[in-house]
C-alpha cells in the first residue's frame, strides 16, 4: 500500500536524538526534528523508523506511568479523606490523561506507528475516559461520596483505560522490530494493562485492612469521612467492604489471572506471566512503603496472584489446553488463597464449595475461549495491519 510522503520531508531535519540525553541537551534541534519529520499529515501506516517509534511508545509508558502512580495514590487517598475534584492523586493521574490525549492527537494527525484499527481503538478508548470524567463528577454530586471502585462511572474509566491500552499494544506489537526492546516494551504496556484490570480489587484490598483498624479504635480515617458516609447511611463495614465476598477472587482470577494468560499467549515469552506477576506485587510493595510513610492508610497485597502466575506459565508451557489448565489455576489459585487468608492478609473470600467451583468454571470457560480465539481466523488477522504495512 502506498503512502503520501510526509509534508516537509523534503527539507533538511537534523537526525533524530540518540537518546533522552541527547534531546534535552539540543531542545531546539529536537523540536525541529520533530516538526519536520513527524508533526506533518500522514494516513495510519505510514513508515516510521524504529528509533521514532520506541521515541513514541516511550512517551506512552511515561503516560501510563503518571496514570498508575496517580490511581494508585487516590484508593489510599479515599480511604482516609473525603473525596475532591482537585486532590493531588487526580491532578497526577490528569496529567497522565493530558498525555495520552496528546499522543492520540499525535497519532490521529501523523498516522505513525499505528495502523487504523489501533488507531480507532485509541481514539474510542480516549473518548470513553473523558466522557466518563463529567459521568463520574455528575453521579458524586447526585449521590455523594462514592468510595466505591465498583460503580459504573467508574467501570467507564477502567473500560475506557482497557481499549486505548489494547490499542497501544496492537500499535506497538505490530510495527516494533521483533527483539530485547519490543519485548521489554511490551511487558511494560501489559503490566499497566495488569494494574488496570486490578485496579477495583483495590477497594476490599485497603478496605479489610481500614475496617480492622476501626473496629479496633485506631481508624485511619479522618472524622468528617467517617461521619460523612454515617450521615449517607453507610455502615463502616458497606462503606469499606461494599461488595459481596466473592467478588475479589472471582475478578482476581477471571480478569486479573486470564490477563496473564492472554499475555503469556501474545508475548511468548516462557516467563510472562510470572514475570507481569512479581513486577505488578513489587510496584504495590513500594507504593505501600511510599503511602504508609507519607501517612495513607496501608493495603493488603494479593500475593496469591503470583501463585496463579507461575500455574498459568507451566501449563501454557507444558501445552495444557485451557478445559485442564483452568481447573488447575484455579486450584492452586484458592489454595494460595486459603494460605493468604489464614495468615489475615486478605480480603474476605466467600469459600462455599459452590461459589468456588463456580469460579473455576467460569476461569476455564474463558481459558478455553481464548484458546479457541487463538486457533481461529480472526487472531491471525489480527496480527496483520489494517490500513498499512509494519515499518522496516
Amino acid at each position: 500500500m502506498s503512502h503520501a510522503a510526509p509534508v516537509g520531508a523534503d527539507r533538511a531535519a537534523p537526525p533524530a536524538p540518540g537518546s533522552l540525553t541527547a534531546a534535552l541537551r539540543d531542545p531546539s534541534a529536537t523540536l525541529r526534528w520533530l516538526r519536520l519529520v513527524h508533526l506533518t499529515p500522514g494516513r495510519p501506516g505510514r513508515p516510521t523508523g524504529q528509533r521514532e517509534l520506541r521515541w513514541v511508545y516511550t512517551a506512552w509508558l511515561g503516560a501510563f506511568l503518571l496514570k498508575v502512580l496517580g490511581s494508585s495514590w487516590d484508593v489510599s487517598w479515599h480511604f482516609r479523606w473525603l473525596r475532591d475534584d482537585l486532590a493531588p492523586p487526580h491532578l497526577l493521574n490528569s496529567a497522565g490523561t493530558a498525555v495520552v490525549v496528546a499522543l492520540v492527537v499525535f497519532h490521529s494527525y501523523t498516522g505513525s506507528g499505528v495502523d487504523r484499527r489501533a488507531l480507532r481503538l485509541v481514539q474510542v478508548g480516549i473518548t470513553t475516559f473523558l466522557v466518563a470524567i463529567p459521568v463520574d463528577i455528575v453521579n458524586h454530586r447526585i449521590n455523594g461520596l462514592d468510595i466505591t471502585s465498583w460503580s459504573p462511572s467508574h467501570a467507564l474509566l477502567y473500560l475506557g483505560t482497557a481499549v486505548v491500552l489494547v490499542g497501544v499494544l496492537r500499535g506497538w506489537w505490530l510495527y516494533a522490530a521483533p527483539g530485547r526492546v519490543r519485548d521489554l516494551v511490551s511487558l511494560g504496556l501489559w503490566l499497566a494493562f495488569l494494574e488496570n484490570v486490578l485496579f477495583p480489587n483495590l477497594h476490599q484490598e485497603y478496605g479489610v485492612l481500614s475496617l480492622s483498624a476501626y473496629e479496633a479504635g485506631r481508624t485511619t480515617a479522618e472524622t468528617q469521612l467517617l461521619d460523612f458516609a454515617i450521615a449517607q447511611g453507610r455502615s463502616p463495614t458497606a462503606f469499606m467492604l461494599p461488595v459481596p465476598s466473592w467478588v475479589h477472587p472471582a475478578w482476581l482470577l477471571c480478569a486479573g489471572v486470564l490477563t496473564l494468560v492472554v499475555a503469556r499467549r501474545v508475548i511468548g515469552l516462557r516467563w510472562t506471566a510470572t514475570a507481569l506477576a512479581a513486577a505488578y506485587l513489587a510496584y504495590r510493595g513500594l507504593a505501600w512503603l511510599g503511602l504508609v510513610a507519607l501517612g495513607f492508610p496501608p493495603s493488603v497485597l494479593p500475593l496469591v496472584l503470583l501463585a496463579g502466575a507461575v500455574a498459568v506459565d507451566v501449563a501454557v508451557t507444558l501445552r495444557l489446553p485451557g478445559g485442564l489448565a483452568g481447573p488447575l489455576v484455579a486450584a492452586v489459585t484458592y489454595a494460595a488463597g486459603a494460605l493468604q487468608g489464614a495468615a489475615g492478609l486478605l480480603p474476605p473470600w466467600d469459600w462455599r464449595p459452590a461459589v468456588v467451583l463456580a469460579t473455576g468454571a467460569a476461569f476455564t470457560v474463558l481459558w478455553t475461549a481464548v484458546d479457541r480465539v487463538a486457533r481461529g481466523r480472526w487472531w491471525a488477522s489480527w496480527r496483520e495491519p489494517v490500513g498499512g504495512a509494519p515499518t522496516s
